[in-house]
């Protein structure tokens, strides 16, 4: 039991959750008080101990499963499974929301339809070809047809009982994903699987690869972010208020106390808030890189004098006054730069040199000494000329230029790549999750 507690810890402790060793004692107490008979006590007294907070449950849940798994080995069948009569029994179960029915027939859904290759030492198991063979997601009407005419409901209730459907439908999915997971654990080892095929917590999550469910996902993250970051940047303006030491004036001070500086003068400062200029791609997988990180310095406006966002994919254009509303409607802002925004011209791909030389023609007089300004992009010119003259001009008119690039930095040079040419003129980062991008932005956003 101790080995496969610090198993579960070692797995969390990989995927990025903060777990000392105050937590692991207090999981075995836990395991000890609650004991082995009830496993969902179990879970929720380890989530209790370990977790500090509910976006890393996903992952606990999945990684739980592996190190607790529901069975051990393969079970008994008698024979081919019959689609549509597991099909019936699980609207049955879904309907009366029988937990127990449905952990049992996701057991014969891997078993009848998830199983891959002719080998019999093979650990072929599949939940996605399960699921495509099963496909609870079409019993939703039936399902809500036959709990309506049960229990009978209005038009409100009608929608609140779709929405509880699609969660039990949901819940069965997990259960058919965390049977076929921990059979193939049992072939390959779990903390192998662990490792590799449990989906990270969303700010782990690579921008570039990112699925539609994901972006969501982290653009509901965006507030809590922004306070964060907000609270920090404050405190550095704090710090930054106080100045650095006056040495004339503390020397002239300590004549008083015989030459010794008792009481340091600082230098007062009294810095005007700065301004930010955004210049970020929006086109293919970077969009939702660029997407992100607007909805966040939107957040953060208050923290500057003037916040500027320019969008491009081969065009450049001002989209600040479409941020305003973005921050309300997050999941349509996107959709809504690339309709309002002129951002092509005669062809659909990403342009770098001909974004950036037509800012600086059209929109250089926004940048100034107090200017510091973020290129959101990876630097994919399609074979295109990168302009840096105009990335020069850049530099030469702001206070800083920092580049985020969402590629991981072995990627850059390869390619279409001009990576490398830019981060000669310009400081690029690599900024591939919001946990990088949140140390970015924290670091680099001036004060």
């Amino acid at each position: 039991m101790v080995t496969r507690l610090t198993g579960l810890v070692d797995a969390l402790r990989g995927h990025g959750l903060r777990i000392g060793t105050g937590e692991t004692v207090d999981a075995a107490r836990a395991v000890e008080a609650l004991g082995l008979d009830d496993r969902e006590l179990l879970r929720e007294g380890l989530a209790a101990t370990l977790l500090h907070g509910a976006d890393a449950r996903p992952v606990f849940d999945a990684v739980f499963d592996l190190y607790f798994p529901r069975g051990v080995g393969l079970p008994e069948t008698g024979g081919d499974t019959d689609r549509d009569a597991l099909r019936d029994r699980l609207a049955e179960a879904l309907a009366a929301n029988d937990t127990a029915a449905m952990a049992r027939l996701a057991v014969e859904a891997v078993d009848g339809f998830g199983g891959y290759g002719s080998s019999p030492g093979s650990d072929g198991w599949s939940s996605y070809q399960a699921l495509d063979r099963l496909r609870p997601q079409t019993l939703l009407a039936r399902v809500r047809d036959e709990v309506r005419g049960r229990e009978g409901s209005g038009h409100f209730g009608d929608r609140l009982l779709e929405d509880e459907i699609r969660r039990r439908i949901e819940e069965f999915r997990r259960l058919v994903t965390a049977e076929a997971r921990r059979r193939v654990a049992e072939r390959r080892g779990r903390d192998q699987v662990a490792r590799r095929a449990v989906a990270p917590t969303a700010d782990r999550v690579d921008f570039l690869f990112a699925g539609k469910d994901r972006l969501a996902e982290l653009r509901r993250t965006v507030q809590p972010l922004a306070r964060k970051l907000a609270t920090r940047m404050a405190a550095r303006r704090r710090r930054a208020a106080r100045g650095t030491i006056d040495l004339r004036r503390t020397l002239r001070g300590s004549l008083s106390t015989g030459g010794v500086p008792v009481r340091p003068v600082l230098r007062r400062r009294r810095p005007a808030r700065p301004e930010l200029v955004l210049l970020c791609d929006v086109s293919g997988s970077v969009a939702g890189f660029s997407d992100f990180t607007m909805l966040l310095v939107q957040a953060l406006h208050d923290q500057f004098s003037r916040v500027r966002v320019f969008a491009f994919v081969n065009r450049v254009d001002d989209v600040t006054r479409l941020l305003e509303h973005g921050a309300a409607d997050p999941e349509g802002l996107g959709a809504r730069i690339r309709a309002e925004a002129e951002l092509t011209a005669w062809h659909g791909s990403s342009d770098y040199g001909a974004a950036l030389g037509e800012f600086t023609e059209r929109y250089g007089d926004t940048v100034g000494p107090r200017t510091t300004v973020f290129v959101l992009g990876d630097a994919r010119t399609n074979m295109s000329d990168p302009n840096l003259p105009a990335v020069r001009d850049l530099a030469h008119r702001a206070r800083r230029v920092h580049w985020l690039n969402p590629e991981q930095r072995a990627l850059w040079g390869t390619g279409d790549s001009a990576a490398p040419a830019y981060a000669d003129v310009v400081d690029m980062h690599e900024c591939r999750n919001v946990r990088q991008l949140d140390a970015l932005v924290g670091r680099l956003l001036p004060v």
